[in-house]
């Protein structure tokens, strides 16, 4: 049974990747931003023993980056795909959503919505994806040039054709 991992950068469209391939291959998706929020964007304490949970199972998409379960989920992952779009493409795709959610007033996790007084933070997804964007770049390239000494299937998606056109069969 399939166990993805999907990593990058907050905006490369991890989320949505990671929900259409566990629904192509009819396996749960765990994100990782929803069991990590909980209310008023607090950290919730459960959140390492929920991905241990969720990543015990046969099967599953994951996708997220947190340092705090990186290893965890990596560990039980099988294949690790990581969406390495331009850092231009990354920020744009983060505005359009941003924008939309704040029109929209758009519920997240745990109640949670962004809000305008918090696009000044360094962890609105704007900042952060800025920032790490050259992070992951370095950490994920490395990891990945070096190839996987587990035998883990590594998948560098470049571009919006290549996440579309990619299968897992």
């Amino acid at each position: 049974m399939p166990r993805i991992l999907v990593v990058g950068a907050s905006g490369s469209g991890k989320t949505t990747f990671a929900r259409r391939v566990a629904a192509t291959l009819g396996v749960p998706h765990v994100e990782l931003d929803a069991l990590h929020h909980g209310p008023g964007w607090t950290v919730r304490p459960a959140f390492a023993a929920d991905v241990d949970e969720a990543t015990a199972a046969a099967d599953w998409v994951v996708d997220g980056n947190y340092s705090a379960v990186r290893e965890l989920v990596w560990a039980r992952a099988d294949t690790v795909i990581w969406l390495d779009l331009p850092r231009w493409l990354v920020e744009w795709q983060i505005i359009r959503r941003t924008a939309g959610r704040l029109v929209l007033r758009t519920p997240l996790w745990n109640g949670n919505r962004e809000r305008w007084r918090s696009l000044h933070r360094a962890s609105h997804p704007l900042r952060w994806g800025w920032r790490k964007h050259g992070e992951y770049r370095i950490s994920y390239g490395s990891r990945f040039a070096a190839g996987d000494p587990a035998g883990r299937r590594l998948v560098r998606l470049r571009s919006r054709r290549e996440a579309r056109a990619w299968s897992p069969a």
